[in-house]
């Protein structure tokens, strides 16, 4: 099954609007908790090892709580969810500057003019993940939220039958119950998964 994990519900602008307080510390928390994995993990997918990947995490972060201190950040302008991706690229091409610069030799380090602009040859690659990793953190996100409203064994059977794909009947003897259960699991639940991802998709800014 998906991630246990609710770290990517889509922007909320009542969000964004608490994080222009720097004291707000619990909204920030929840920012950080919402997106670092899908900063990360588009970084590690541009090539970057975990330190470095950690490190665009880090950097992506205070770049938008500066542009969010200072306003730049206009929802009129586009989705959040562009605005963060830019943001995340230039700070993977920090890192890829960063990590040509390590490689050169002591005395090229005084001139680093040839290292400013890298091309990213896999700009194309990188928005293809942001947008994979958002929608798989979107289902992530509805799947939590049918969790909380659901009976523990019927998610279960949901869970095997679907994101495990167990056979029906074997679902049904693991968890000793009749096959007509498993079925109907299957539909109440995924109702409520379109419902949820709906009421998510229509929150994104």
């Amino acid at each position: 099954m998906p991630p246990h994990t609710d770290e990517f519900i889509p922007t909320r602008l009542s969000l964004l609007s608490r994080l222009q307080n720097w004291d707000d510390q619990a909204s920030w928390r929840d920012f950080f908790d919402t997106y670092w994995r899908l900063i990360y993990r588009a970084a590690l997918k541009s090539g970057l090892g975990d330190a470095e990947a950690q490190d665009v995490v880090q950097e992506t972060v205070i770049t938008v709580a500066k542009n969010l201190q200072e306003k730049k950040y206009d929802p009129a302008g586009g989705p959040f969810k562009g605005w963060l991706l830019n943001t995340t690229r230039w700070r993977i091409a920090d890192q890829k500057r960063k990590r040509q610069r390590d490689r050169q030799p002591a005395f090229a380090k005084a001139d680093d003019s040839a290292f400013k602009e890298v091309p990213d040859e896999s700009e194309n690659t990188l928005e293809a993940v942001w947008e994979a990793e958002w929608e798989k953190n979107l289902l992530d996100a509805a799947v939590e939220r049918v969790k909380r409203q659901v009976n523990p064994k019927q998610f279960q059977m949901f869970d095997l039958y679907v994101f495990e794909k167990w056979p029906v009947l074997k679902v049904a003897r693991t968890l000793g119950v009749n096959v007509g259960r498993v079925y109907l699991a299957k539909h109440r639940i995924s109702a409520l998964l379109k419902k949820e991802i709906k009421s998510l998709e229509t929150k994104m800014v």
